[in-house]
């Protein structure tokens, strides 16, 4: 207890300077948006809402969030990279549902093709063989080709991969398994 005690007290005198020298964590707000972007890689509208939870006006916001731009701490593009490598190797997410969740998030179109290039193609199709292997393997049971083909045809598009690589991949998995 002591020892966390000594840590609480040093991470307290630990102070954030920007490139001009003026605090970035001062009090209040600053503290607590500088150690929710430090956590983990944030877009501009998380961050944004997060200051509007504090209690900040859309002018303090922007003062905030262009501050922590100037400072590196806010970056887009990293954030984009980040989400895109974590929804494919984790939710394996497809490129098409990563891009729509990208946009809902307002990152810019240059900044989604940056972290679409964060998949690897091979690493892609592996994953998208690995999932229809996967789901035909529940699908064991179901006697009705049509029917099965629907359900992974479904579960597959619903998962964010494109319609056109969905339907070759069910064309040669199901015609070779007749």
């Amino acid at each position: 207890m002591r020892i966390a005690n000594l840590i609480v007290e040093e991470m307290e005198r630990v102070q954030h300077l920007d490139n001009d020298g003026k605090l970035i964590a001062e009090s209040g707000i600053g503290p607590a948006i500088l150690h929710y972007c430090e956590y983990q890689e944030r877009c501009h509208k998380e961050v944004k809402n997060k200051l509007f939870e504090l209690g900040c006006s859309k002018g303090e916001a922007d003062e905030h969030i262009s501050r922590l731009i100037e400072n590196g701490v806010l970056n887009e593009e990293s954030f984009a990279k980040a989400y895109a490598r974590g929804k494919f190797r984790l939710n394996h997410w497809g490129r098409e549902k990563i891009k729509q969740q990208l946009k809902l998030r307002q990152i810019s179109p240059y900044c989604i093709r940056k972290g679409m290039d964060e998949i690897d193609d091979a690493e892609y199709g592996k994953m998208l063989l690995k999932l229809t292997d996967k789901k035909l393997d529940e699908l064991k049971s179901e006697r009705n080709q049509l029917t099965k083909r629907g359900k992974l045809y479904k579960y597959l598009v619903q998962k964010g991969y494109e319609r056109d690589l969905v339907t070759d991949i069910l064309n040669n998995k199901l015609n070779s398994k007749r």
